[in-house]
């Protein structure tokens, strides 16, 4: 069977899981017990989470005891799946290799994983959610139960990436090192993730601004904070506008199963279309406030600092929000190819989606037309492209760019900011050929 139709037999079978879930309802089958069903069954998906291999990872416990995790990070990150990136908390990132052979969405034991703290152990049933602060008019506290049975529960296919995906160019291209300042002229090393800290799944949860108008949430209301109850206690403001769009989620389900420990659980924001620092994981409370909320996210650690940005006081520099458009290839880095006629695969994103890419083999002197292959290619996750190859012995740089929707080609190269935030030009992957 080749790639084409494993994934589209995948869809498929997502589809019919979606007809399975519908019939469950009907028969009384409450929401928490048919994800549960789901994972004991190995990771089935709920809406497209057919391509995972979830079965191999163990669901969350249902109580704070249990057997000890000595990991920071829970599940397994064998050299095989990730690179383990130690800089500045505990993070793993994809190898790119291992998605030649998968479908459209990223399976949850291939997900990178990014934070500042080890991953806690919160129990859903002690979990619950408040809605507070200023902005709005009737404070509000859910249970998880509670979160599950509300009737606005919805999935969508989004991309979660983190704003340093790539930085690792920045010394490789540019030659200028990236850090954060820790103090008395300390620069703090950050994560040299290359391109695999991006990932696509469909989550399922709660729309945000479904919570929000539950609390009351007032016209003059400006900032909304989640707040996160893992040691790194994160706090990141977004605007309410971003918070009331329709796929901004408190998502409980990834692919079909319960939040993975590592990503979440038992409940986390999802903000499309922005940095991965802005979905908060491990959600515990919501403030709404009726002024601009400022954090050390907001004002020194993610904002360009360098030249040509300026300070936009109290903030060091401009805030980073938006992803940028990237694109990269399902091959080891460096890879090694057979000279022989053989097809090349990668995956384009960027918050106002993919309309088209290009790809060169002799380092950006000619640009070809990639196959945009079939998908549900939604506009804030990302497009699999394709383009057949039969190179001589040699060594090579293949490239590839994308267009977003907006007609904005990725750029050759970019400005160096001191963070490392956002890298988006093309990226010359290198191949040996023999």
């Amino acid at each position: 069977m080749s790639y084409e139709e494993r994934d589209q037999a995948s869809y498929y079978q997502a589809r019919a899981d979606e007809e399975i879930w519908q019939k469950a309802r009907k028969f009384g089958v409450s929401r928490r017990r048919f994800l549960e069903l789901a994972g004991l069954v190995g990771g089935s998906a709920l809406f497209g989470a057919a391509c995972t291999d979830d079965k191999k990872e163990a669901a969350p416990t249902t109580s704070s005891s249990g057997p000890k995790i000595e990991s920071n990070i829970v599940k397994d990150i064998p050299p095989s799946k990730f690179n383990y990136v130690e800089a500045l908390g505990f993070n793993a990132e994809m190898r790119w290799e291992n998605m030649a052979t998968r479908g459209y969405l990223t399976p949850n034991d291939l997900f990178f994983v990014r934070q500042s703290a080890a991953t806690p152990r919160i129990s859903q049933n002690n979990w619950k959610l408040t809605v507070s602060g200023s902005g709005v008019t009737t404070p509000l506290e859910l249970t998880y139960d509670q979160l599950l049975a509300l009737p606005e529960v919805t999935s969508v296919i989004r991309s979660v990436e983190c704003s340093g995906n790539g930085r690792i160019f920045f010394d490789e291209v540019l030659g200028e090192l990236t850090y954060q300042d820790g103090g008395n002229g300390n620069k703090v090393s950050l994560p040299q993730w290359r391109l695999g800290a991006v990932g696509v799944a469909e989550w399922t949860g709660v729309p945000l601004g479904a919570i929000l108008e539950r609390a009351g949430v007032k016209p003059s209301a400006k900032d909304v904070v989640p707040g996160g109850l893992d040691e790194s206690r994160l706090r990141r403001p977004m605007s309410i506008a971003k918070a009331m769009e329709d796929d901004t989620l408190l998502a409980f389900a990834m692919n079909g199963s319960p939040l993975p420990l590592d990503h979440g659980f038992p409940v986390r924001a999802l903000v499309p279309g922005w940095i991965g620092n802005q979905s908060v994981k491990w959600v515990g409370s919501i403030e709404v406030a009726e002024e601009p909320v400022f954090v050390p996210q907001n004002t020194s650690i993610y904002v360009y600092i360098g030249p040509g940005y300026q300070p936009e006081p109290p903030r060091m520099g401009p805030v980073v929000e938006k992803q940028v458009t990237k694109t990269a290839l399902e091959l080891e880095w460096p890879a090694k190819l057979a000279p022989k006629a053989q097809t090349i695969r990668g995956r384009a994103w960027g918050p106002e989606g993919v309309s088209k890419v290009e790809y060169s083999v002799d380092e950006g002197k000619t640009w070809k037309p990639a196959q945009v292959l079939p998908g549900p290619n939604e506009p804030r996750a990302w497009v699999r492209y394709s383009f057949d190859w039969e190179p001589a012995a040699g060594e090579y740089k293949i490239m590839a760019r994308a267009t977003d929707s907006k007609g904005q080609v990725m750029p050759d190269k970019i400005p160096w900011n001191q963070h490392g935030m956002n890298y988006g030009a093309v990226v010359a992957h290198p191949v040996t050929v023999a």
